[in-house]
């Protein structure tokens, strides 16, 4: 391990070097990480890199998972809840199944307990490749929600999918109400445990005699705790996290102080940044031994079938996403849906196209074990492995690379209706500053007549101005304004629970800018 230390620090470098390439070029980084990755892998004399799938799952997949939670907006979330339902578990299922029955007619060897082993492994876009894309380009608020919270829970369905294939191939029989009964406890169980234990992180948080540093380590071990604690009663450690993590970044406000939000989202940028530069680093490092695992089929073939099962997850995503639409113009006959309009053809053009698979892919096949529990090889598990690279490599190309120019080509209309951003945003900062200014007259006006500090405060926000004065200011007017400050970000919150389609980052914008003043508050 010492001795390739030296590599791995040059690997890290390498990765920033490539992240800072891809955002001149306008690239996403997943897609230049992979290729340096492979080209790397091939330089005579770098170390081979063994990936042990349980580094992926359980050091990786929490913390970036639990970020991902924090980053989405509730209320985005729970109004498309029904098209990022059937994107994340009825499309996922039906990309499984469609490349179970192609393998078991194509492949030869392939059953279909096989061909769904390798269907819930393929099935999971990659949530960072699209969000990577997706900086380069705008697109409507919906459709980036809509991903965001596909990307949230087709993580959980697709590895639900694995774990029943992989159990109908070491035992070479399958139980349907055995399997119905473990799938729901696993749904079930997972999101209870992930609310248990953020619950319990909450109040951690709130009682307990914490500061900025305690609190960001509280932060880091929850999604672990949340995630170790599902897989150990055998539910769902993926829907523990989301779960817990959107508790928590819903209460925030309530648990930490204004540095400890601040620092938090500062701290957890640079990790993940961090770490999803490793895991796309580490697929393209991973080709030499994923080939060599090759021995029966011939590597043209293994390539064949790799194309093959990447051209049925693109078409079958694409047929999915127009499915999907039509179920839903359908379905506003009987029930009250998010939107009833007519989305056209380009909206679910690109949602099928959004379909680049990544590192949870390549984790779940390294995971398949190498023997049976009788001692037997496991069927077919290097082609497996080869052809989940094959399918990451392929649509993080194809699609990552002509993504970006498929949406400002299509020209995708917005149908929210929504007033300009900056509109928006200044309108709520006027409404802001009414509200201070109501509740300086309001409520602490024999200080106001008393406090000079305080009367300039009231004119800057009736003048609409920044607050910005940096002369010392007397402590009791600093309980004042820490005061505002706090009915401010009530008001925000209330304000976001009322209006159904404002933006929430409108919202936590203003927020931050509370924050923020809090912090400059301390140094006056």
């Amino acid at each position: 391990m010492l001795d390739h230390f030296p590599f791995y620090l040059s690997l890290i470098v390498a990765i920033l070097l490539l992240i800072m390439l891809a955002k001149r070029i306008k690239v996403a980084y997943p897609v230049l990480l992979v290729l340096a990755g492979l080209l790397i892998s091939f330089i005579p004399g770098i170390p081979t890199i063994h990936i042990n799938p349980e580094l992926i799952f359980i050091i990786f997949l929490p913390p970036l998972l639990y970020e991902a939670s924090w980053a989405i907006s509730w209320k985005e979330l729970w109004r498309w809840r029904r098209i990022i339902s059937s994107f994340a578990f009825v499309v996922v299922f039906l990309s499984a199944m469609s490349v179970a029955f192609v393998t078991n007619h194509f492949i030869p060897g392939f059953s279909l307990a096989l061909g769904f082993l390798l269907g819930g492994i393929v099935s999971p876009p990659d949530a960072v490749s699209a969000g990577a894309i997706l900086k380069f380009v705008t697109v409507p608020k919906r459709m980036s929600s809509i991903l965001e919270g596909e990307s949230l829970l087709n993580d959980a369905s697709s590895l639900l999918i694995f774990r029943f294939a992989l159990i109908a191939v070491a035992t070479g029989q399958f139980i349907w109400y055995e399997a119905a009964l473990s799938f729901s406890w696993m749904l079930l169980g997972g999101v209870g445990i992930g609310l248990l234990v953020a619950w319990i992180f909450m109040k951690a948080h709130k009682h307990l005699p914490t500061d900025v540093n305690i609190d960001i380590v509280l932060s880091i071990v929850a999604p672990y705790v949340m995630y170790i604690a599902a897989e150990e009663a055998h539910s769902s450690g993926v829907l523990a996290v989301v779960s817990g993590g959107l508790l928590l970044s819903n209460k925030r406000h309530l648990f930490l102080n204004s540095t400890s939000r601040m620092r938090g989202i500062n701290f957890w940028e640079s990790f993940c940044f961090v770490l999803n530069g490793l895991v796309f680093m580490l697929i393209g490092l991973a080709l030499p031994e994923i080939i060599a695992g090759l021995e029966e089929t011939s590597l043209s073939t293994a390539i064949g079938y790799g194309i093959l099962i990447t051209g049925v997850l693109i078409v079958g995503r694409i047929l999915s996403a127009y499915g999907a639409v039509l179920v839903t113009l359908i379905m506003r006959n009987f029930i009250t849906v998010a939107d009833s309009r007519n989305p056209g053809y380009k909206v679910p053009l690109v949602l099928g196209w959004t379909g680049m698979r990544g590192v949870v892919s390549l984790a779940a096949a390294l995971s398949i074990p190498v023997q049976l529990s009788d001692g037997t090889p496991f069927p077919q598990r290097n082609l497996i492995l080869f052809i989940t690279f094959i399918v990451i490599l392929l649509t993080l190309l194809v699609q990552g690379l002509t993504l970006p120019y498929l949406i400002r080509r299509l020209i995708i209309p917005n149908l929210d209706n929504a007033l300009p951003e900056d509109k928006v945003y200044h309108t709520i900062k006027k409404q802001l500053a009414e509200q201070a200014v109501l509740l300086l007259k309001n409520k602490y006006s024999e200080q106001l007549d008393a406090h000079p500090a305080l009367q300039q405060m009231a004119k800057k926000w009736e003048d609409k101005s920044e607050i910005v004065n940096d002369e010392v200011m007397a402590e009791d007017c600093k309980v004042i304004y820490l005061d505002i400050l706090e009915q401010q970000r009530k008001w925000l919150h209330d304000k976001n629970e009322e209006e159904q389609t404002l933006d929430e980052e409108i919202i936590r914008k203003h927020l931050l800018h509370l924050d923020l003043e809090e912090e400059r508050l301390r140094f006056i």
